[in-house]
């Protein structure tokens, strides 16, 4: 994971008008190779979109299989023949020692995609997130979406998700 901080962090804004949106954004962050050692977070309301976008880009990672939320178990793992993931929902965490008893200290030691709903619930506990991803829902039901990188790996997301934006734009 990474440990370097980028100041101040970098933002970008997107707006995803549908979940075809959300599906195509899923795509090209999966398209990134930076990807399989990141720490994302995801925050917003419920209903925000969290899941989907989840359940998008594992699917573009190439989960097969049933793709549901972690929400009661807090932790959902994935395997593929290069790549670890553990989807996280922290929504019900409330007690801290919960973490080591988990053993969450070491899956978030050990390389691999994490990804984290609700990490506010979780806050002492995560590391600093490579990419955070804010979700609000806006009043025609589109998502506004802010991405913040924290570190240069999270920098490194979004300066490829930019060129996959260019790219498709100038195919």
């Amino acid at each position: 994971m990474s440990a370097e901080t980028i100041h101040p962090p970098v933002v970008k804004t997107f707006c995803w008008q549908d979940e075809a949106a959300t599906e195509r954004f899923a795509r090209a962050l999966a398209a990134q190779p930076a990807l399989k050692l990141a720490y994302i977070e995801l925050q917003g309301d419920l209903g925000a979109g969290k899941t989907t976008l989840v359940r998008h880009l594992l699917r573009a990672l190439g989960v097969q299989g049933r793709v549901k939320s972690p929400t009661y178990a807090v932790v959902e793992p994935y395997e593929l023949p290069d790549l670890h993931i553990w989807h996280f929902d922290f929504y019900r965490f409330s007690d801290p020692r919960e973490w080591a008893d988990a053993g969450f200290r070491d899956i978030f030691a050990s390389p691999g995609l994490k990804i984290a709903e609700w990490p506010q619930n979780a806050a002492g506990c995560v590391p600093l997130a490579d990419l955070l991803l804010q979700l609000t829902v806006a009043d025609d039901a589109s998502r506004q979406v802010t991405l913040t990188a924290f570190t240069q790996l999270g920098a490194n997301l979004l300066e490829g998700l930019d060129a996959n934006a260019e790219q498709r734009a100038a195919a």
